[in-house]
Parts: C-alpha cells; sequence; structure tokens
C-alpha cells in the first residue's frame, strides 16, 4: 500500500491520500504520508504562486524602462538595449505561463494517443511545418491529453525549427507506449543533452533571440511526461539530427475500463 502510494506521489503531488485504517501503527504511518504530501503541495503551490507573482510585477518596470530606452539619442545603443528588453519580456511571460499550466490541473482520462500525436502533426503542417506520424491509427491511453499534447506539440516545433523537420512515430511496447520524434537538424553537443532540460537553459548554437526560444520548452515536455510516469530522453542519431524518445507506462486495464465512457477525441475534437 506504501510503495503504490509512493509511487503514486512520484507521479502527481496531488495523488488521492492514503485511507487512514487498520491496526494503530498502520493509521499513524498513514497519517504521517498524508501529513507530508500536504506539506509538499503547499510548498510547491507557494512557489509557483511566488514565480507567478514576481513574472507579473516585472511587466512594469520592463514597460518603463522601454520607454525611457526610446529616449536615448544613441541609435546603436538603444536598439541593443531594447533587444535586451525584449528578451527579459519573453522570459517574464513565458515563466509567467509555466506558473499558470502547473497550477492549472487537467483531469484524467481516456484518449487516443496517436490520434493526438497525429492532431500535433497536422496541426504542424498546417503552420507550415514537414511533419509526419508514423504509427497505429489508435491506442488508447489514460491521462491528460492537454498536458501531453502539449509537450508533443513542443517537440515537433523543435525539430521543425532547429531540424528542418519532424518524424514522429509511435510504437506499443509490452509495457509502455513510445513515441519517437527524429529530425534532420545539427543535433546537441553530447556534454549539453542533460543540460537542456533545466529551465531557461539554451544551446548557444541552435537557439537564439534570432530563433526565438527561452528554454522553457523542454522543461515543460520532461515535467509532463514525468507527471504521467514516464520518462523522456535526447540522442543524437548516427545518421544526423535529433531524436527524443518518450517512454509512458500503459495503463492498466482497470484505469482504461473506469475512464471508457469518456469519449475519444478525434484529429478535429476542439479539446486539442
Amino acid at each position: 500500500m506504501f510503495t503504490s502510494a509512493a509511487e503514486r506521489l512520484g507521479r502527481d503531488v496531488d495523488a488521492p491520500p492514503l485511507v487512514e485504517a487498520g491496526p494503530i501503527e498502520v493509521q499513524r504511518a498513514a497519517a504521517a504520508f498524508n501529513q507530508m504530501q500536504t506539506r509538499l503541495q503547499a510548498l510547491l503551490r507557494d512557489r509557483l504562486q511566488m514565480l507567478a507573482a514576481l513574472s507579473h510585477d516585472l511587466r512594469t518596470p520592463i514597460t518603463r524602462l522601454k520607454l525611457r530606452a526610446e529616449l536615448i539619442d544613441d541609435e546603436q545603443q538603444q536598439r541593443k538595449i531594447l533587444a535586451d528588453l525584449s528578451e527579459i519580456q519573453s522570459m517574464v511571460e513565458a515563466s509567467l505561463a509555466f506558473a499558470r499550466d502547473e497550477t492549472s490541473r487537467e483531469a484524467d482520462v481516456s484518449f487516443d494517443l496517436a490520434v493526438l500525436l497525429q492532431t500535433v502533426c497536422e496541426e504542424a503542417e498546417d503552420s507550415g511545418g514537414d511533419a509526419k506520424y508514423d504509427g497505429p491509427d489508435h491506442a488508447a491511453y489514460v491521462g491528460r491529453p492537454q498536458t501531453l499534447k502539449r509537450a508533443f506539440a513542443n517537440l515537433v516545433d523543435n525539430a521543425v525549427k532547429y531540424g528542418g523537420c519532424a518524424r514522429a512515430m509511435l510504437e506499443e511496447l509490452p509495457a509502455t507506449f513510445r513515441v519517437t520524434i527524429d529530425d534532420d537538424g545539427p543535433g546537441i553537443p553530447t556534454g549539453e543533452i542533460d543540460k537542456v532540460f533545466t529551465p531557461f537553459y539554451r544551446v548557444e548554437t541552435s537557439r537564439s533571440r534570432e530563433t526565438g526560444g527561452v528554454g522553457l520548452g523542454l522543461a515543460v515536455v520532461r515535467s509532463a511526461v514525468r507527471l504521467h510516469g514516464g520518462n523522456v530522453s535526447l540522442r543524437n542519431r548516427a545518421a544526423g539530427g535529433l531524436s527524443a524518445v518518450i517512454e509512458l507506462p500503459k495503463p492498466s486495464a482497470t484505469s482504461l475500463s473506469a475512464n471508457s465512457n469518456t469519449a475519444s477525441p478525434t484529429p478535429s475534437d476542439s479539446s486539442f
């Protein structure tokens, strides 16, 4: 019981608390576990609220600095200062969006993982990108579709932006679903691969002011995947380019049955 509760807590800090029943020793241990979970929830909420408040409050001084920069006579210095302020503003806006996403809680529902990936690729193509899907037509899954869609979209967008194309593949393995997204770009230096999941970290050779991005996309991906008990990794392909691999545990028959009354979305479903 405690092992299962610890695994749930590792995936979702808002998982249901333990039932405080049974022998007195078990009740005390369950109560202590629940108190620990409550403290963790409060700590995470406080941190996210602080991030959101700080990001929100920074908007005003950034706007004032932009107005003052307009009064600088040196056009070259003015251009550099405005560019720096625009970058700071982008980081602030991204931080605020990240905090809002983390504080919002999406319920677990039954949906079609294959259709979700197809939808992400189709939307990337609609925006002018080269994105293709390869895999089964359908794959029943239980989780948070909006959260996973955001993660897949970040990876596909990165592949298109920095690698020229995105090839998304879904495989059904005995215990997991494996999602692989390949591109034909320059890849990432080996020493940088573990660092790119750190919030605001950017690989300068591929991510700059010209290409956009503030370094939160992969942090969002890892957070979303871990929320589903999965793992995400990056590796450079021998033939060139980068490969992002997501492993998601397959839902149990019980969870699929419990959510079977939830309609699976189609590629045109507005919920995506």
